[in-house]
């Protein structure tokens, strides 16, 4: 899971030319708007001059990036076309004929690769729901069966379903799985041996969500852009390609959220990149983000679990100002001690009752992870407890400190404490922004296991302790 060597080489803020203070006040921005972040991993010139990871989550663990993972599959896309086996001009039913309805509307038979990575094939909204309903079998088919409201090339919309018929035409012209593909031409070339994907359920990559990558390996991906696709002596990705892709194409209608305008989802959509105020940026939910700014020779990779324009606000207006203006050595030592003291806070409590609880799972609750009527068992441990999901799987909580296991194949980590008579335990799905809260009363015994946001891909606790994830493409 680790990486054998670092894939970028480190400096200190000062000696970049950047001011650790401007690096300090983001941090004190994110605190101040309770930001929960995850890592943060700053490039200047060519040189991670800031890195940290806010506990439990650590250096050497993938995170998945949600629709970040867009701009990669547009990257398979530019190396297809770059090897004679695809162009922007090739339609969907020309590559993929096996998968047009019989009554493929003459919009639907238009639709081409340029469509598809600018997001303008002209659907009033997000297919993906709608054309998986439609067609559960054959998504690519649910999508060109679905009508059209606008002329394809003239409004964007954001779609996931472009993005997996991206996948599936780059795996139909190169007879290659995405994973494999990307594997070959751009993560073993740059040292990146821990790239994650979570699955369909017929086994195929999602293209638009599921890769679950290391900060450096993302901010790895923002530096290879920022060299126009060069990495050493080897260009990995065309230098035409990058430019391309990280263009505007597309005029995007101002999206509002909780009232306030998201000023970086409003300047235009590239081939699967965002463009921003500042340069451009990868965007996954809850907040992953390869944020690259040219102009200052910047890279920013961050994970989350928050909404992305909270971080992008305080990139622009704390981070940015302090590019080009050298701090002190000192100032550099006092935020590298705050770096590595990064943590989530911890559950408070004490250990409680030696004996065991029993309780039945409440799944009343907006965002329940378990089934209604599980039984959840609490038994003390040296340290802490275990706790046990009726016959579903077993977790390991720890008391002022963090326990890991791997119930179904991948991570948990928790810690817990009791509050009276009251249990509360942080169960983190450590490689994703999600954790869930479980609240036990063994005075009631009754429990709640709650999300702290809900997983896009469902409620199901179960889905997401087993690696890879295997689900319908119903990411909303």
């Amino acid at each position: 899971m680790t990486s054998k060597r670092a894939l970028l080489p480190r400096s200190t803020p000062a000696a970049s030319g950047m001011s650790s203070r401007s690096i300090a006040a983001l941090l004190d921005r994110l605190d101040a708007r309770s930001v929960e972040c995850h890592s943060l991993m700053v490039v200047h010139h060519g040189h991670v001059v800031a890195e940290g990871w806010w506990a439990p989550y650590s250096a050497e663990r993938p995170h998945l990036l949600y629709s970040l993972t867009k701009s990669f599959t547009s990257v398979a896309v530019g190396l297809a076309i770059a090897d004679g086996l695809l162009s922007l001009d090739d339609r969907v039913v020309d590559v993929l004929p096996d998968h047009v309805p019989v009554d493929v509307s003459e919009q639907g038979s238009r639709i081409t690769v340029h469509h598809l990575l600018s997001m303008t094939a002209g659907h009033p909204a997000d297919s993906l729901a709608e054309a998986w309903q439609l067609e559960p079998d054959d998504l690519v088919k649910g999508f060109l069966r679905l009508p059209f409201s606008a002329a394809e090339g003239t409004r964007h919309t954001y779609d996931n379903s472009t993005t997996f018929i991206l996948a599936r035409m780059v795996e139909r012209v190169t007879d290659r799985g995405l994973p494999e593909f990307l594997n070959e031409r751009l993560f073993k070339p740059m040292g990146v041996d821990h790239a994650e994907w979570d699955r369909v359920k017929s086994g195929a990559a999602f293209g638009f969500h599921g890769l679950h990558l290391t900060t450096e390996a993302v901010a790895a991906f923002g530096e290879l852009l920022l060299r126009g696709g060069r990495w050493g002596d080897q260009q990995l990705i065309p230098r035409e390609w990058v430019e391309l892709a990280t263009g505007r194409h597309i005029d995007c209608v101002p999206a509002k959220d909780g009232g306030s305008d998201n000023a970086d989802f409003s300047h235009g959509y590239g081939y699967q990149f965002w463009m921003s105020r500042h340069g451009y940026h990868g965007h996954g939910a809850f907040g992953q983000q390869c944020v690259v700014v040219p102009s200052h020779n910047l890279v920013v990779a961050v994970t989350a679990q928050t909404e992305a324009q909270d971080l992008l606000d305080a990139l622009w207006e704390c981070l940015l100002p302090g590019v080009g203006h050298a701090g002190s050595a000192e100032d550099d030592e006092i935020l590298a001690d705050r770096l590595q003291q990064l943590s989530l806070p911890p559950v408070p409590g004490c250990t409680g009752p030696e004996r065991s609880v029993t309780a039945r799972l409440d799944a009343c609750a907006e965002g329940s992870a378990l089934p209604d009527g599980t039984t959840v068992i609490v038994d003390p441990t040296d340290g802490g407890w275990l706790v046990r999901f009726e016959s579903l799987f077993d977790v390991e909580v720890g008391h002022s400190e963090w326990r890991e296991g791997s119930p179904l194949g991948r991570p948990v980590i928790a810690a817990g404490g009791w509050q009276g008579s009251v249990f509360v335990a942080d169960l983190y799905v450590i490689t994703t922004p999600h954790r869930v809260r479980l609240v036990i009363d063994a005075t009631a015994a009754t429990a709640t296991a709650t999300w702290s946001t809900l997983p896009l891909t469902g409620p199901n606790l179960l889905l997401h302790v087993r690696s890879p994830l295997m689900t319908r493409p119903d990411v909303a």
